[in-house]
């Protein structure tokens, strides 16, 4: 069967283990993007094996819902804390977006080019004054140029670096200014010394395009006198702490009386 641009197909010589969408195709190589893991790929045509709709639902990596918010709407009011989400890829951007409506969670998200988020974070810092930013897109180490702490061997670790430096300028808080940054692979060390609350990714792994959102999602709604319990949060990541990891904080989420 010929494979043609916007097939779902995933790579033999990786067992098959992940559901990519074909976005481009040049001669014989096929150029990839995961549908639920934050990575792009090319793929020798005959390496891809098209999946059929109903094999797709297999493959989709699912994350297990939190559970709805018990909050007391009766005595109560709640100002959860507020998301501006940055990210380099507009597909994954729009589904964090629906993640945080479903959870009522107010966040503003703006689709940039990785290499641009350094230079336009701090005039929309300035803008929507976040309580919490995602700096976020595609990242990758590449294994064969080299060691894993050298940030010229990926791909946009030092993009995202910069651009927690710029929120670290912006507020040097970590309580006032929750940063997440990373995507697949990145380089969590420098993320974190950067000044970044969480980061990715700790194994160097992929991780799922809602990981970010949903650990955002859990501090903004927690109480602001309530510290967060760090191996709870991340086990709700999809690889956990091997994908994600950060600082122990409070949440950001005021609580008013009476509604």
């Amino acid at each position: 069967m010929q494979i043609k641009k916007g097939d779902y197909v995933t790579r033999k010589s990786y067992q098959n283990d992940t559901l990519f969408k074909v976005v481009n195709i040049k001669g014989q190589i096929c150029y990839l993007k995961g549908i639920d893991v934050r990575l792009y790929a090319d793929s020798e045509m005959d390496d891809l094996q098209i999946v059929t709709k109903e094999e797709q639902e297999n493959l989709r990596i699912d994350i297990p819902d939190e559970e709805e918010s018990k909050l007391d709407r009766n005595d109560y009011f709640y100002l959860p804390g507020k998301i501006l989400h940055i990210d380099g890829d507009s597909d994954y951007l729009n589904r964090c977006l629906e993640y945080y409506r479903k959870h009522n969670v107010f966040a503003v998200g703006k689709k940039l080019n990785e290499v641009d988020i350094p230079y336009k974070i701090k005039d929309l810092l300035e803008e929507y004054k976040p309580d919490i930013v995602i700096i976020t897109g595609h990242d990758a180490y590449y294994q064969k140029k080299g060691n894993m702490d050298d940030l010229r061997n990926y791909k946009n670790t030092e993009n995202f670096i910069k651009a927690v430096k710029e929120c670290r300028k912006y507020e040097k808080s970590h309580e006032k200014l929750v940063v997440i940054a990373g995507a697949c692979q990145s380089n969590y060390e420098e993320l974190i010394k950067a000044g970044a609350n969480f980061a990715s990714s700790p194994k160097r792994v992929n991780i799922h395009c809602l990981d970010p959102a949903i650990i955002a999602t859990d501090i903004s709604l927690t109480e602001r006198n309530r510290e967060i319990n760090l191996i709870e949060l991340l086990d709700k990541t999809k690889y956990g702490k091997d994908g994600m990891g950060g600082l122990m904080c409070n949440g950001l989420m005021y609580v008013g009386y009476p509604r």
